[in-house]
Order: C-alpha cells, then structure tokens, then sequence
C-alpha cells in the first residue's frame, strides 16, 4: 500500500493521510444533505414535487456516487482529491432542466450519463485541450461566478430571506414581528432569522478558517431549531440505508430512446453539463494539485487518469440517481491538514460509504439549516468574477449577462447562453473577429437556436 500511494516519494505515511481523508470528508460532509434536498425538489409547491425523485433515494445515490467517485481518484488517478455531486451542477438539474424546461428527471439523468461519456472521452484522447483552448477565459470565470449567485438566490429564497413582491418582484422576508401577523407568517419569520444566524455563524467559522466550517455550521443552525422548535429531532441516530430503487437506473430506457434524446433542447442541457462539469473539474483538479505541490510544469500528473476517474464518476452517479460527480474544492481542506497521496481519497470515500447509516439524521435538513451552505458556497464561486477583464467591454458585457440572467431568468443554461451569444458579436464589431475560436461561431448559432425556438 504504502509503495503503490508512493508514500516515500511525498514523504507522508498513514497517519497524516487518514486526518487528510477525514478532514476532505468533513468539509464536503454537507453535501449528503444539500444534494438530496435540491434535486428531490423538496422546498418546492406539493404538486410539483411529484416531479422529482425521492428524498431519500438521492441520499443514498449521493452517498454512493461520492464513495465511488473518491476511491476512484485515489486508486486509479492517485491524488487527494474527492468527488461528490456538484454544487450548481444540481441546482441546473431541478429547477432548469426540470422544472423549467419540463424534462423528466429521469430523462435528465440520461443527459448527465451522455455528458459524462463524452467527458471520458475527451479525457481518453486528449481532445480536452483544444476544447479549453476555445472558450474565453471571460466566459468560462463568468459560468461558475453566475452558478454561485444562482445558487445563493436559491438558497435566500428557500428560507424565506427573499420573497416575491409584486411591486419589486423580490424583496426582503419577514425578519421582525408585530401583533398583526399570522401564525404563517410568525413562522416564516423565525425560520429566516435561523438562516441569518446559520449564516452569520458560518460566515465566523470561515474567517476563523475553522476545518468543516460549512459542516459545522449546517450542525449548530440544525441544533438551534431543535431548541426553538422549527427543526424536527430525530428519534434515532442510525439505520439502514433508504433504498436506491426509486432511482437506480432510471436512466437507462431514454438510453435507447434516440429520438426524444437527441433533440434540440436535450443536446442544450447535455452541453450545458459537460460544459460547467468539464470546466470545474479542470480547474479544480488544477488547484487543490497546485496547493499539495504536486504539478510537474504547471501540468497535472497522470491527467487522463484524473480526469477519466471524475468522467466514470459521473457516469456512475447518473446510473444510481444523481446529477453529475465532480471534483471537490473542499479537497483543498484535505490537502491544508498534509494530504498527498489517493490513499486521503480512499479514506474520504469509506467515510461516505458509512454515512449511509445516518440517514435519520436528515430529518433536521430545513430550507433554514441548508440555506447557509449554499449563500457561502455562492459567495466563494462568485469570487470568480474578479478575474475577468472589466475594463475591456467586448469581454465584460459577455461576462455580466452570464452572470446576471442566471439569477434573474432562474436558468443556468439562459446565463451561459446569453453571453456565447453576445460575445461573438461585440468581437466582431470591435474588429477582433479572429481572435474568436470557429467554435465560438458554432456555439453562437446553437444558443440563438436555443433561445428562438427551444425555450418557452
């Protein structure tokens, strides 16, 4: 073992790769109830919820997917890096391809299998470059910062911090009381204020740079509804793991179903989720394997390895219930406490397989108690937006609307749509069109197709 994870090579042993593995999982550990409460639709109306898959099938899909993922990266990519279902990626898949566009979850997981197979082989040939090599860096900074605020919008309105108003659209939820109120409203008002000391208390844990400061925080927020009764207590602490049978394989009828599964709007959200997946796991790969000191010329080691294993990950997820696996950040939390080596990986991934037990534990999972989580995961993706070129407009314009419709319009796909679209037109009128990739010009087309005739 200790020969195969080179050990001796990144002067490590056990013991420092255990803490590693079990830091990574700790950071990441929130996902096992974020995930399940996105896609299964849970803060949405009664009758749209019949839509989505069950709570608890995902938890176990989510599980499973993040167990298989992360053994995967450590054995066969070897680096101390963890997979799960990513944030963003399953905000897309509900309330874009599902709720928006009307697709079948179902069919949305054959479009996350399809998306990752083209991923593995891209991997495979090296054709990942190129691909790379096309998209502006504007554009692909402007993707991830436009999640970010999506998901924050998310998780604000979930909690009821933000609320429709049909004078504004938006506005501020009830964070104060009165004697008028109803008892609904009385109850919306606490909750929101839960959210705002989840918030607050994460925000704490962050700049302390406290290990597992989004774990810790979902916890606290978790225990202060118990005490003040807006959160349910679990009667036990462990059980069997919740069936996957609602969602295992659910994908593979539309596997076959070539007419609906190559269509206009289906080949939009396969591109959509090969494209967010294909960047965020580059990028991250990239990073967490800078911190840990493990680039070779700023270049990956072992690259089609590494990117091979996040592509078979997601393909995996998709088959158990899951939209797509990819690399973790938090891994980043991993590799701080001396991870080096996949055995950190091995580690993260047998914890996930044991949280299968917990599953009681999710009980406590509230709109209140998830909403942290996702303001402070949306405020770190939203940092992207300082790499891009502000001062140059043929870059800037192209990066603002991917940023600003994803919120405004609730789609991801409108977003990144909405600045390929505009950025092949403002370089052209500035006389730069060459310096456009042909595939920019490609994707122009496709995205104006997408708005004119695919979109209701």
């Amino acid at each position: 073992m200790r020969k195969y994870f080179e050990f001796d090579k990144y002067a490590t042993n056990y013991r420092r790769e255990t803490i590693a593995g079990i830091t990574t999982f700790l950071a990441m550990a929130y996902i096992l109830a974020v995930n399940p409460f996105i896609l299964s639709g849970a803060d949405l109306p009664a009758e749209l919820k019949a839509n989505y898959p069950p709570f608890t099938a995902v938890f176990t899909a989510t599980a499973l997917a993040a167990a298989i993922g992360t053994i995967l990266m450590g054995v066969v990519g070897k680096l101390p890096i963890a997979q799960a279902p990513g944030m963003g990626l399953n905000a897309f898949f509900t309330f874009t391809v599902v709720l928006t566009m009307g697709i079948p979850w179902q069919k949305a997981l054959a479009a996350v299998f399809i998306s990752c197979t083209i991923f593995l082989i891209l991997s495979l040939t090296g054709v990942r470059e190129a691909i790379i090599n096309a998209i502006p860096a504007g554009l692909k900074y402007a993707v991830s910062a436009g999640i970010g605020l999506f998901i924050a919008f998310v998780g604000l309105k979930n909690a009821g911090l933000i609320v429709a108003n049909e004078a504004t659209f938006v506005s501020l939820g009830h964070l104060s009381f009165h004697a008028e109120m109803s008892p609904e409203e009385v109850l919306a008002a606490q909750n929101a204020l839960l959210a705002v000391f989840g918030l607050v208390f994460t925000a704490i844990l962050m700049a302390r740079r406290v290990p597992s400061a989004i774990f810790i925080g979902m916890a606290v927020t978790a225990v202060v509804g118990m005490i003040f009764g807006l959160v349910a207590i679990p009667d036990k602490l462990f059980d069997v793991p919740p069936s996957l049978a609602p969602t295992f394989g659910a994908a593979i009828p539309y596997l076959t179903d070539f007419s609906t599964l190559f269509s206009g709007q289906m080949l939009i959200v396969v591109f959509t989720f090969l494209f967010v997946d294909f960047f965020d796991a580059t990028g991250t790969l990239l990073g967490v394997a800078n911190q840990a000191g493990l680039l070779k010329d700023g270049k990956l080691p072992r690259p089609g390895r590494a990117l091979a294993s996040d592509a078979i990950a997601g393909m995996s997820g998709a088959i158990l219930g899951t939209s797509t696996t990819t690399a973790y950040i938090e891994s980043a939390a991993g590799v701080a406490a001396g991870g080096r080596t996949g055995f950190a990986s091995v580690v993260t991934g047998v914890l996930f397989l044991l949280a299968l037990f917990i599953s009681p534990l999710l009980a406590v999972v509230t709109p209140a108690v998830t909403a942290p989580a996702l303001v402070i995961v949306g405020s770190l993706m939203a940092s992207h937006m300082a790499k891009v070129a502000w001062d140059q407009i043929e870059e800037a314009l192209p990066a603002f609307l991917t940023i600003l419709i994803m919120p405004l319009s609730f789609s991801i796909a409108s977003g990144i749509a909405a600045g390929f679209i505009v950025y092949p037109v403002t370089k052209v009128f500035k006389g730069q069109a060459k310096e456009v990739h042909p595939a920019m010009y490609v994707l122009f087309f496709i995205f104006l197709f997408y708005f004119i005739w695919l979109r209701e």
